[in-house]
């Protein structure tokens, strides 16, 4: 083996992961559409032909949008009369923060742990 090469990790010798991301939850906000309306819902709460207007886009994209949001229960819905008012779910995008940040933790304690080669 020469000193430019690893060798392979011992089997059985693997580090436990600090913390587990929620998938689903990020690729929800990974879409740039889905981004702007969190961002609006953080500021009131809002109905579809509130989105459609701040946005720009269809109605139907708003509310497939939203659908989602909501099913993940990053959103929450209210209705008033024939309408239906959206606003943001604290407790759901705090849990998602908190993963991000237990990940930030985790990386800055392991900046110089290293495997041996």
């Amino acid at each position: 083996m020469t000193a430019d090469t690893c060798a392979a990790a011992p089997a059985g010798n693997t580090a436990r992961l600090p913390v587990r991301l929620d998938d689903a939850g990020l690729r929800l906000l990974a879409d740039p559409l889905r981004a702007r309306i969190l961002e609006l819902l953080a500021v009131e709460a809002l109905c579809t032909c509130h989105l459609v207007e701040r946005t720009g886009a269809r109605q139907t994209n708003i509310s497939n949008h939203l659908k989602a949001l909501r099913e993940a229960g990053l959103v929450t819905t209210e209705p008033c009369g024939r309408f239906t008012y959206y606003a943001l779910a604290p407790d759901a995008l705090a849990a998602l923060a908190g993963q991000l940040t237990a990940l930030a933790t985790a990386a800055e304690g392991a900046r110089h742990r290293r495997r041996p080669c």
